[in-house]
């Protein structure tokens, strides 16, 4: 059986140095360039005709910008409309990596940790940057909810900068560990077929059920890449609503 976490490990295409520095173009990259060029011509192709009864091509493109706007007025509000450039590329950019990662031969590079962790860093430090500028030091009220007795301010203040803190933790965990968990299950089935079939003609019937069952996973990991691209997407507009609103 093949090694399921093979499908992770990233391998370097045009190998490159600068100094100490290992910046080689690898797989991940190139699925991160594809993710990029595919997104910008399909959009593009959907919204050049601009036609006033729309094509399928641009229905597909405005039902998605409607989505992301309802997505930013329901979480942040309407000054959150500032917001849209970033969480409609933040969503493209998981939903991209999420289900290319599904094309056999693939790479996908939301499994691994450090890219989904530099996505949500980005959100943590705009929180904070923008936050602190809108403003100032009443920002940090966040830590204090109104109506917390004085004599518990000692506890609730370390809980709340705990969790303040751990967002970009839990908002990319969650995502790395559900793409690395689908696609190593998909791996581990996929195996499974394979081996059965090459075992002879009796096994070869047996082999239609893990193929059958796959077939089954590969559309409930679809499901869980628009899922997840979601719920990574409707997290980081409620942490941004942090630089709008501040209840106290």
């Amino acid at each position: 059986m093949a090694n399921p976490v093979q499908q992770f490990e990233i391998q370097p295409l045009i190998p490159l140095h600068i100094g100490q520095v290992d910046v080689s173009f690898t797989n991940s990259s190139l699925w991160m360039m594809a993710a990029v060029v595919l997104a910008t011509v399909v959009l593009g192709m959907a919204s050049k005709k601009r036609a006033l009864v729309p094509g399928r091509m641009q229905m597909l493109s405005e039902s998605l910008y409607e989505f992301i706007a309802n997505m930013i007025r329901d979480n942040i509000g309407s000054e959150g409309r500032r917001y849209f450039p970033l969480i409609f590329t933040l969503f493209v950019i998981v939903l991209m990596g999420n289900t290319l990662g599904l094309i056999p031969g693939s790479f996908t590079y939301t499994s691994h940790l450090v890219v989904t962790l530099a996505l949500a860093l980005l959100i943590f430090v705009m929180v904070l940057i923008i936050g602190v500028i809108r403003h100032g030091f009443h920002f940090f009220s966040l830590f204090l909810p109104p109506g917390v007795p004085t004599w518990l301010t000692p506890l609730i203040v370390p809980i709340e900068l705990i969790s303040f803190i751990i967002r970009p933790v839990t908002l990319s965990v969650r995502l790395f560990a559900n793409m690395v968990a689908g696609h190593i299950m998909l791996k581990v089935f996929a195996s499974f077929s394979v081996s059965m079939a090459a075992a002879g003609s009796f096994w070869f019937l047996g082999a239609a059920a893990p193929m059958l069952f796959n077939t089954i996973l590969i559309g409930f990991e679809l499901l869980i890449a628009l899922l997840q691209a979601y719920v990574f997407t409707v997290l980081s507009c409620i942490y941004l609503k942090d630089t709008i609103h501040i209840d106290h």
